[in-house]
């Protein structure tokens, strides 16, 4: 409060300052607008680090199912398939850098960051998983593998060992196992190539009911499940197809010309009714 006297009629008069003051505000204001703007560097660039990683997690996936597909044409197919376990291992390193940055965060603020590399894993892991059991790997197996152990230092002294874990979450399985059915139509396509007349119409049995039980989320899935059946029915025909011929002409055509027969067919694709 400051005192002063009116200066006409001689009577004190008591004047009230402003709380807070214009200037008071607008340097709250300031450090209010200085602290959202830490939050969101920090936040932009846990998001482009997290980016950067999936794009490894991606080109490593990408060479495990290259290398995968090698099995065919080398006369020890388990050497190629422990290579791809060791190439695997390394992946899970780098989905567990992946987990580090996630510590403490909502994952779903990232999860357009790292999506694509999880997919492309999911696909990797379960072409490998195809190759040693003849079946789907399930999203609770994928997830075990996904538990990393890491020490905690300060000052350079460790001081303890931390638990962390990183869930592939429904919808990146279901969008890798729907990019699944690409590969496993061009291993069809490269067995026959090899003479190998079995491997297609088990590929087109296992590949018929992946496309039922996607059939069965129908709308209730991710949007992108839509876009990923159109290629998934794709695949189910040229595989269907490729059965077909082999049950019907396998006998006139030359063992040595039928993937080049299967590689020149085209499949019709109905968008309403699927495979025709």
């Amino acid at each position: 409060n400051i005192e002063g006297m009116n200066k006409r009629d001689g009577k004190s008069s008591i004047r009230t300052a402003p709380f807070p003051s214009i200037l008071d505000a607008f340097l709250m204001l300031k450090h209010l607008f200085l602290i959202f703007q830490q939050e969101l560097d920090t936040k932009h660039d846990k998001y482009e680090r997290l980016v950067k990683i999936s794009r490894d997690v991606t080109i490593e996936s990408k060479r495990t199912i290259f290398l995968l597909h090698r099995m065919t044409n080398v006369p020890d197919p388990e050497d190629v398939l422990n290579d791809a376990e060791v190439k695997l291992d390394g992946v899970r390193q780098k989905i567990g850098q992946i987990a580090e940055e996630l510590r403490g965060e909502d994952i779903f603020q990232f999860h357009r960051a790292f999506t694509p590399g999880i997919q492309e894993y999911v696909e990797a892991v379960s072409f490998l998983h195809y190759i040693r059991h003849r079946s789907l790997i399930s999203l609770e197996e994928i997830n075990a593998r996904l538990v990393f152990m890491r020490t905690e230092k300060a000052d350079a002294k460790p001081l303890g060992t931390q638990v962390l874990t990183f869930q592939v979450t429904p919808s990146d399985y279901l969008l890798g196992v729907a990019d699944l059915t690409g590969e496993l139509m061009r291993m069809c396509i490269s067995s026959v190539g090899n003479g190998d007349i079995d491997t297609p119409f088990q590929l087109s049995q296992f590949l018929r009911q992946i496309h039922d039980g996607f059939s069965y989320i129908g709308n209730t899935g991710p949007y992108e499940v839509s876009k990923k059946l159109h290629t998934l029915r794709q695949s189910l025909g040229k595989v269907e197809d490729a059965c077909y011929t082999l049950r019907v002409r396998g006998s006139e055509i030359p063992k040595h010309m039928l993937a080049d027969v299967f590689s020149s067919r085209t499949t019709l694709i109905d968008p309403e009714e699927g495979v025709v």
